[in-house]
């Protein structure tokens, strides 16, 4: 059986309209307000729905991992609705707002725990921060090899066989098992999940690890820190040009892009 761990974040519905985001100034952080909704990032999907494809054609057993301080579980059920076997809580006040580096140290040791696994597959960034670097930092802290940005994952042979997606194309790499690939949005969306299937989520068991079931009892030193987050102000001007008729008033609208630098 190949045994597949996915990392998966609750975020703030990054679909949800710029106007109903809020930054809390003290924590440099967004706040959740009653217009957004918590949801599972979305290139966390794509990594879930590779795992998903992989289980579809081989024997494998996929477990879903999530770290964070107050974990929305009605929201993370989802992977067990879309077909993942197993749900791990990593849940406790020391996880709150973490950098990549804190995370990834985190995340390796919870997968250690686990045990059994031969590929570990992450979203290739978050909605959020966009920082894409918890992948290869739990990567480097087990010494296994990484492959980042893939549209497309195969398992073959002894390893995993990976079209990487580029500028400029496709690249295919291989490596051996076990590994970590960070997924795409290109591989393509979680597949849909019926309503039953979704009720029937909200109550499968969940296991949940706090700091003290890790054996971790403090955090190494942060390597990044927000230093300010704030919502970029627009303003907008609107002159009216006009002219007796449309020719004076195009020529009157050349001259003031000319003057604006332009044309």
């Amino acid at each position: 059986m190949l045994n597949i761990v996915v990392t998966v974040k609750q975020v703030l519905d990054p679909e949800a309209p710029v106007s109903t985001f809020k930054i809390d100034p003290e924590a440099n952080r967004p706040v959740s307000t009653p217009g957004i909704p918590q949801v599972l990032n979305p290139y966390d999907e794509n990594a879930l729905e590779a795992a998903l494809k992989l289980k579809d054609a081989h024997h494998c057993k996929v477990v879903v991992i999530s770290l964070g301080a107050k974990l929305a579980k009605a929201v993370l059920r989802k992977c067990l609705a879309a077909g993942a076997d197993d749900l791990f809580l990593l849940e406790d006040e020391l996880f709150r707002d973490l950098d990549s580096y804190c995370t990834a140290f985190v995340l390796a040791i919870a997968i250690k725990k686990i045990g059994q696994w031969d590929l570990i597959l992450n979203g290739r960034l978050a909605a959020d921060t966009t920082a894409g670097e918890v992948g290869s930092g739990i990567a480097e802290m087990m010494q296994i090899p990484s492959v980042t940005v893939a549209g497309r994952i195969e398992i073959a042979g002894e390893g995993v066989r990976v079209e990487r997606v580029v500028a400029d194309g496709r690249e295919l790499v291989e490596a051996p098992l076990p590994a970590l690939v960070t997924i795409s949005h290109e591989l393509g969306e979680l597949r849909r999940i019926s309503l039953r299937k979704l009720t029937a989520a909200q109550d499968k068991p969940t296991t949940t690890w706090s700091s003290h079931d890790l054996g971790i009892e403090s955090l190494p030193i942060r390597r990044t820190r927000m230093l300010k987050l704030w919502t970029p102000q627009k303003e907008t001007r609107c002159e009216i040009v006009e002219g007796k008729d449309e020719v004076k008033a195009g020529t009157k609208l050349a001259l003031k892009l000319r003057d604006v630098g332009i044309i």
